[in-house]
């Protein structure tokens, strides 16, 4: 058994033979280095477990080149033989490093968790969601994490995902750190990995709430430009317009949650955002849009209201954003050069389709609708649906709904075509 000092000149001169040789060092005891047949050199440490009548174990470090150096290697060992000292075997840690390789990878147990915390806990847009953030294709946490192990990942290793996130998309940045820090103290409360990587982090700051508010007349040509798109966005953006509802609801809108005896709509609360159920009378708007849709026949039994493919709800919603944005925009130019003023000096002002929703409830409160009112159509449970309020106040207010939703419909009516008493159109007022 040779002995000597591990250094880097000792190990490159180490010859291969046709059998394994090793060169124990004569500083460490227990420190070797190993050479194969193949000229292959590890480093390895030699121990017991249990004092002199214990069997002899080898642990190997690793191969002699980057990063294993015999400086690096020599204060490994050491750190381990003190381990061993200490009563710990290093083949229980290592055997336990490669299970965490395979159980706490972090691309299998965002799949566990989506399968046992989400598919249980979440609704249906918000498990797509967080599966969008956790296991997407183009998800920085998939991109930046991939399989290392849970109990391994750091903050900095937090922040190497959300660096990742572009600085424009401030929103995705706050709903990646919120999907991430659920999954870590899931993660916690399962005795999984000890400590969250999220403590002491300091998350995305929340993004500011938008203020836009449509004016009257780009409601307007919201509506015109929408009646120039063909089937499904063109009733579909009428059909936001009309109802308040938001876009994810309206999009996956099915023949099933619609009466046309009652006229009205009953969103599950399945597919609420609050989880729970809203019934929102149909206006004249709205029913007028389902029957053309549904033509002669009547409305269907079932079946999505607004497809694409013919089986699965609308998509497809930046393109034809960009698209009624141009008609609403050659709307504008077109009735500007009418009126002799200048048609290149027209515009639309950036908007969201969400901005439709607050613009209806703005408008609400400009008919004078209660705000409990205008809350129980948006199906916001917050304000005076909160607190002790939400607990006792059951009434439903779908009277009032309603007749604020026809009030609605009214308003928009006188939108799309003002007129003086003499039958003269008259211009439209902006704002309020």
């Amino acid at each position: 058994m040779a002995v000597g000092s591990i250094t880097k000149q000792a190990v490159d001169c180490l010859k291969p033979s046709g059998r394994e040789e090793y060169l124990w060092d004569s500083k460490l005891s227990g420190f070797g280095v190993k050479v194969m047949p193949s000229g292959a050199k590890s480093y390895l440490v030699q121990y017991r477990m249990g004092g002199r009548g214990a069997p002899t174990r080898r642990y190997t470090l690793g191969k002699h080149g980057a990063p294993w150096t015999p400086a690096k290697a020599r204060e490994e060992a050491e750190r381990i033989l003190t381990e061993v000292r200490k009563g710990a075997d290093p083949q229980e840690g290592k055997a336990k490093k490669r299970q965490e390789a395979v159980d706490l990878a972090f691309d299998k147990y965002a799949e566990r968790f989506l399968r046992l915390y989400g598919v249980r806990n979440w609704r249906e847009k918000t498990l797509a969601d967080s599966k969008r953030f956790l296991t997407g294709e183009k998800s920085p946490a998939r991109e930046v994490l991939g399989k290392k192990p849970l109990p391994t990942i750091t903050r900095s290793d937090v922040a190497a995902v959300l660096d990742q996130v572009p600085a424009t998309s401030p929103g995705y940045a706050r709903n990646l750190y919120s999907v991430l820090r659920k999954m870590f103290t899931w993660a916690v409360s399962r005795g999984d990995i000890d400590r969250s990587p999220f403590e002491g982090f300091q998350g995305p700051r929340p993004v500011d709430s938008r203020d836009r508010v449509l004016s009257d007349d780009e409601l307007r040509l919201v509506w015109l430009g929408s009646q120039q798109m063909e089937y499904p966005f063109g009733p579909f953006y009428r059909l936001l317009m009309a109802s308040g509802q938001r876009r994810e609801e309206v999009s996956a809108i099915s023949w099933q949650e619609l009466n046309r005896d009652r006229i009205e709509w009953t969103l599950p609360a399945s597919r609420s955002k609050n989880g729970k159920a809203n019934v929102v009378p149909l206006n004249a708007l709205a029913a007028k849009l389902l029957d053309e849709i549904a033509g002669a026949d009547g409305w269907p039994l079932k079946g999505y209201v607004f497809i694409t493919t013919g089986e699965s709800p609308v998509s497809g919603f930046s393109k034809a954003k960009k698209r009624l944005d141009g008609l609403m925009l050659e709307i504008a130019r077109n009735e500007a050069e009418g009126r002799a003023a200048d048609r290149d000096s027209a515009m639309v002002e950036p908007w969201r389709v969400h901005d439709l929703r607050r613009t209806f409830a703005t408008g609400m409160q400009r008919l004078g609708v209660r705000l409990e009112v205008t809350e129980a159509i948006l199906n916001h449970v917050s304000g005076a649906r909160s607190g002790v309020a939400g607990v006792y106040q059951r009434h439903d207010w779908k009277e009032e709904k309603r007749a604020a939703l026809n009030a609605w419909a009214d308003f928009c009516g006188r939108l799309l075509s003002p007129a003086d008493g003499a039958g003269n159109v008259v211009p439209l007022r902006q704002g309020g």
